[in-house]
């Protein structure tokens, strides 16, 4: 076989691959084996012909058609392998020559992932994020635990911080009119002073009693969490449904002891003290690996194909429209509180998208250097872990699926690499 590559861009390979004389008749016996369960000749039983007979018996553009389909497959694989390619789509082929079963030159386009240049990453150092969890810290998830557990009684009079106001709300875009997206709500419980609505939006409601209405403006923050919805004036209608001052409990060890198993209230802290701590050095681990990743991928080298942007693209957009219809969120109503169109808001993603295919090939890149593997026993385990998590027999099912298997071992040879990355970066 005779290839020759020409670099049409950083990520388009042109291959002209000639077939050697080995690489033809085995595709030409294939071929005729695929028709000799077709032909039915005197004599012989059905699809027991020998080849030679099924050759003279069959249409000569059938067999040629079976053969090229046959050839043209095989020799673009043989010849993606020997130049060690790693195809990303599927390619465009155009015959250049074909003489029956004895020439055949191809053409083939195919977007590749080219060279990848990595930095010498075992050099490379992170500084974990400390972990520390404050009296603070635990003070705050017992005033949280004080307010769920309050005792609220209706009362006639105006409503101060620390009540509970119910309330029914309309919020509308002061500019356009419009309603706001997700900006309504009805016989919503909302505690005055706990800072969970839009900056503003509770000192407004301080004053009022049950059945009283009132509008307001409120300017949502600069650095709001929904981009659209920064820097936004919107008009706000109030309905004071009920108002309940709201009683809460002494911290104290019968506290402890309503809230959860714990004979005294040192315990409870003890308890909340712990669980911060291991959320803490979660999100700590999770800041080091992606703080690490984002320094490598920075010193790395690679020109990505378009088409594999394009797949994460899709799938982050397949994923926030799931999200969004859990919600019960149209993808219409999603844009338009974005302020988005449909490919602006495709744009928007693409620079994220970018960043995650690339730290995907490198890690996978650095896997093969570091002669990574993940064996069947390793997804075995990792099966039957998540099968101990679901009941549904469905699910289950899903779980011994070989693209699930594929899914997995991917995961843990992801997390093999980063164990290695992780190892190196902590080394003196």
């Amino acid at each position: 076989m005779h290839i020759e590559t020409k670099q049409l861009t950083d990520t388009r390979l042109q291959l002209d691959i000639a077939a050697d004389a080995d690489q033809l008749n085995d595709a030409k016996q294939e071929a005729l084996r695929a028709l000799q369960k077709q032909v039915k000749l005197q004599g012989f039983r059905e699809g027991k012909a020998p080849l030679a007979m099924v050759e003279k018996s069959v249409d000569q553009n059938r067999l040629q058609s079976e053969f090229l389909e046959i050839a043209v497959n095989r020799i673009y694989i043989d010849a993606a392998t020997k130049e060690n390619l790693r195809p990303v789509s599927a390619p465009d082929i155009n015959i250049q020559k074909f003489v029956p079963f004895t020439d055949l030159e191809i053409r083939a386009e195919v977007d590749v992932i080219g060279k990848i240049k990595l930095p010498d990453y075992t050099k490379i150092k992170v500084a974990k994020p400390a972990v520390k969890v404050t009296a603070e810290d635990v003070n705050k998830v017992l005033e949280d635990l004080r307010d769920r557990t309050a005792d609220k009684k209706p009362v006639e009079r105006a409503v101060k911080i620390g009540d509970e106001a119910v309330i029914d709300f309309v919020g509308t875009d002061e500019e356009t009119g419009d309603p706001l997206q997700g900006g309504a709500g009805t016989a919503y419980p909302l505690l005055l002073g706990s800072n969970s609505f839009i900056p503003g939006f509770e000192d407004q409601l301080v004053g009022l009693k049950a059945g009283q209405e009132k509008t307001f403006q409120i300017t949502f923050p600069a650095d709001y969490g929904v981009a659209a919805l920064q820097n936004r004036k919107v008009s706000f209608a109030v309905t004071v449904k009920l108002v309940h001052a709201m009683s809460k409990p002494k911290l104290d060890d019968e506290f402890a002891a309503k809230v959860g198993p714990f004979k005294a209230l040192a315990d409870l802290k003890k308890d909340i003290k712990a669980q911060l701590t291991q959320e803490k050095e979660q999100q700590s681990e999770r800041e080091f690996e992606n703080d690490l990743v984002a320094k490598i991928a920075d010193k790395t080298t690679l020109a990505i194909p378009t088409a594999l942007v394009d797949e994460e693209l899709d799938s982050l957009e397949r994923d926030e429209r799931q999200n969004l219809a859990y919600r019960g969120q149209t993808w219409q109503e999603h844009l338009a509180s974005e302020g988005v169109t449909e490919n602006e808001h495709r744009e928007k993603n693409r620079g994220p998208a970018e960043q995650r295919v690339k730290a995907g090939l490198m890690l996978s890149e650095i896997a093969e250097r570091e002669k990574l593997e993940v064996t069947a026993d390793e997804i075995d385990e990792r099966i039957n872990q998540l099968k101990g998590q679901y009941s549904d027999p469905q699910m289950q099912a899903e779980l011994d699926k070989a693209s699930n298997r594929r899914s997995i071992a991917s995961r843990i040879l992801t997390e093999k690499t980063l164990a290695k990355l992780k190892d190196y970066a902590q080394k003196a």
